[in-house]
């Protein structure tokens, strides 16, 4: 366990289970994704469903939240529409193909607009995690979102939802000093909130 910020430890998988973090599968009703850079290699503005490639580990990660009988979802910000460089109808073919690979996710949210517009679903705002849990049925109190930059994290807290970082290059340092919970993977980060019975195979 590595420490890199006065909160912030970086959970491995064989020390989620130990240490100040929730650890029980009890306490959340689902587990929400950022999808690029998260469930998916970062592709900028992938409007190709053929270039969708799932981060190692992931595809088993997702089937161990459904394994404990919880719902999944993804939230995504996809500011290339706005920009004009892709279209709704290309992410939704992405997204679809994520699912392909993953097994239907519980619901989708994603945010088309740019950064300076002032929405209320780009993250870090908490729009599409009030959105999803609004679709599901469930409060963000027993949520958790996980994502790999701080916009992630900040949606999560701002919506009262429990947020782990899992770093990537793209990751700042400051965002991992900043983050009260930080996994080296998606397996230990679900290790961390619903405990080592939870494993992905």
């Amino acid at each position: 366990m590595t420490s890199i910020g006065e909160d912030a430890k970086v959970w491995t998988a064989s020390t989620a289970s130990s240490g100040t973090a929730p650890s029980d599968a009890t306490l959340f009703d689902a587990i929400l994704f950022d999808r690029d850079g998260t469930l998916v290699v970062d592709e900028p503005y992938n409007s190709d469903p053929e270039l969708v490639i799932p981060v190692p580990g992931a595809v088993a990660a997702v089937a161990a939240v459904r394994r404990a009988g919880l719902r999944t979802g993804v939230l995504t910000n996809q500011s290339g529409i706005a920009r004009g460089l892709l279209t709704a109808a290309q992410v939704q073919a992405v997204n679809r193909r994520v699912d392909d690979l993953f097994g239907a996710f519980d619901v989708w949210e994603f945010c088309p607009h740019g950064p300076d517009t002032g929405c209320r679903c780009r993250k870090p705002a908490p729009g599409m995690i009030f959105a999803a849990c609004s679709q599901l049925g469930i409060t963000p109190s027993r949520t958790a979102y996980i994502g790999d930059i701080g916009s992630d994290i900040g949606a999560a807290h701002a919506a009262g939802a429990i947020g782990v970082l899992v770093p990537t290059a793209v990751t700042l340092p400051e965002e991992i000093a900043q983050a009260a919970l930080v996994a080296e993977s998606l397996g230990a980060a679900l290790q961390l909130l619903l405990g080592p019975a939870v494993s992905p195979r």
